[in-house]
């Protein structure tokens, strides 16, 4: 299933795709859980809220597995345990073939998580045309059907009633509701992307189908709210009431909340980003970038200072001595740096190399902008015109206080 918002393609549950508007200088993230792999390049990591839902599909299905093959007696927690490991395995076959798209679509994947509700592919850029967005919200949900296929072909040559049967039938049926459920067309669920990309062919606008498949994924998250436990109580009419018909309705109750909430969230957050991806051409290098003033290695960091008062500029590039700027004093070390010693402190020591990277184009803005800077973690850059000319220093704190006030802007 998937989620707007840094681009997140998830399935097998309540995931999410994040989309393009993190914090520029926001590192990279190590993890999320235990790293078990890099398929592709792409390292899969499992949560560890996955050793909970993991216990639960063990329990559960080691109850039905007592009613069906009791002479299995404690065992059967086993053969349980082995159905979740091999449930959560076709759940990575499916988060892979939203990966695969991505890498295909060349929009880089951040990793794959594998959590309580389903899995994550976090894919850092969003699709560029409808049928791309289609094509990659429906890889996900087609791999699962392929999978109930290629297990219900099992069964076929297999006795019925053993082992090896029922957790074919089990892992055929968990895969036909993971398709099913993330085939809803609302947001956050691969459905809802690809309801998202027929609205925005139909209309042209991107931010249209978001509207659309939001509010329809709002609706759903109600309707599992209020459904599920109706249905499931509907399902048991007619059995025999026991002790633990209260619970089982409570679980019931329980799991609908849980699975109403991700939806609801999942839908907002997408509306949310779709609107902040909107407000993101105004993060424009040129008018965030400080006015600066050229000193040489050597100057006094005081006379440097008075130099940018006179000027009327807010940063320092050091310069060698044809003029050409080879690194930038930090705003930071300026800071640290009393008054009074200021007159004994040369600019060259508090200054950063210009490396790679930390020259930016005073034309770049939104997303493109962001991604540079993501590209390169710096406090400070260089911006220069077309031409190469020097236009300012661009501080990071800059641009992250305009994208927090962006997102205090736009409504949820």
């Amino acid at each position: 299933m998937d989620n707007s918002g840094q681009s997140r393609s998830g399935g097998g549950g309540a995931g999410d795709r994040r989309q393009p508007g993190d914090r520029p200088e926001r590192p990279r993230e190590s993890g999320g859980g235990i790293l078990m792999g890099r398929p592709f390049g792409v390292p899969v990591y499992v949560a560890p809220s996955w050793f909970l839902v993991a216990a639960l599909i063990t329990w559960v299905f080691g109850g039905q597995l007592d009613r069906v093959l009791p002479e299995l007696g404690r065992a059967r927690y086993l053969v349980s345990l082995f159905f979740a490991v091999a449930f959560y395995a076709s759940v990575l076959v499916h988060e892979l073939a939203h990966t695969v798209a991505a890498l295909r679509f060349k929009l880089p994947v951040r990793r794959i998580q594998l959590q309580f509700f389903g899995g994550v592919s976090e894919i850092e850029k969003e699709t560029e045309t409808p049928g791309r967005e289609f094509v990659l919200a429906f890889v996900g949900p087609l791999l699962s059907l392929v999978l109930a296929g290629l297990f219900y072909l099992g069964m076929l040559v297999v006795e019925p009633g053993t082992v090896p049967g029922v957790l074919l039938a089990g892992l055929m049926i968990s895969n036909l509701l993971v398709a099913a459920f993330n085939l809803l067309p609302g947001l956050p669920l691969d459905g809802g992307r690809m309801l998202r990309a027929v609205v925005w062919k139909i209309s042209g606008k991107p931010m249209t189908g978001t509207v659309a498949a939001a509010w329809i994924g709002r609706a759903l998250a109600v309707a599992v709210l209020v459904g599920l436990p109706l249905l499931a109580r509907a399902g048991g009419i007619g059995a025999s009431g026991d002790s633990l018909g209260g619970l089982d309705s409570l679980t019931d109750a329980l799991l609908a909340a849980i699975l109403a909430a991700i939806i609801w969230t999942g839908a907002g957050n997408s509306l949310r980003m779709a609107r902040l991806r909107e407000r993101l051409p105004g993060l424009s290098a040129r008018a965030l970038t400080r006015r600066a003033v050229p000193v040489q290695a050597a100057t006094p960091l005081s006379e440097a200072l008075r130099r940018a008062g006179e000027a009327g500029a807010r940063a320092l590039v050091v310069v060698d001595g044809q003029g050409n700027p080879t690194a930038l004093v930090r705003e930071a070390a300026v800071v640290g740096v009393p008054e009074h010693r200021r007159p004994w402190v040369a600019v060259s020591a508090l200054a950063q190399d210009l490396k790679d990277g930390m020259r930016v184009s005073a034309d770049l803005s939104g997303e493109e902008l962001l991604d540079t800077l993501r590209a390169t973690p710096a406090t400070e850059y260089l911006v220069v015109e077309a031409t190469g000319e020097v236009y300012g220093v661009l501080a990071t704190t800059d641009v992250e206080r305009a994208f927090v006030a962006a997102m205090a802007r736009t409504p949820s």
